[in-house]
């Protein structure tokens, strides 16, 4: 009689599970792009918060504020901060044209030149300056 070559043969042995650790190289490289791009974000996030910090803190001092030339001088920081100190130190009528292009409001010469009146004092003014402030535009280009 002949005998099965199969009865030879042992019990299928199962694999063992395969461990996750340690990852493949493929993994590491997801991981270190994720980890970059984890940076990136909070590191724009931080220059974003930097960049906007002075015009929060001029809108903070704004509040509290009541007298116009303050409020213009607040104005002027925040035009000396974020574009040229030679924007600042123009003259009145460019000074006024350089007001309405940064805060989208309409300034005269003849308010800004009533700052210096001291017998004076506009409420009006003093909201108008508050709005400025508000709307103050940090990126816009202006000509120098």
């Amino acid at each position: 009689m002949q005998t099965n070559p199969l009865d030879g043969l042992h019990d299928i042995i199962a694999p063992s599970q395969v461990n996750w650790w340690p990852l493949a190289p493929a993994w590491w490289v997801i991981i270190a792009l994720l980890f970059l791009a984890l940076c990136a974000a909070i590191y724009i996030f931080y220059k974003k918060h930097k960049f906007k910090k002075p015009k929060h803190y001029a809108i903070q001092l704004s509040q509290s504020e009541q007298n116009p030339q303050q409020l213009h001088i607040i104005l002027k920081r925040l035009v000396i901060e974020y574009y040229d100190k030679r924007l600042a130190a123009q003259s009145t009528s460019k000074w006024c044209t350089t007001l309405n292009t940064l805060t989208g409001l309409s300034f005269t010469e003849q308010e800004i030149l009533s700052l210096y009146n001291p017998s004076q004092k506009d409420t009006t003014l003093c909201e108008k300056f508050r709005q400025g402030i508000k709307q103050f535009k940090i990126k816009e280009s202006v000509n120098v």
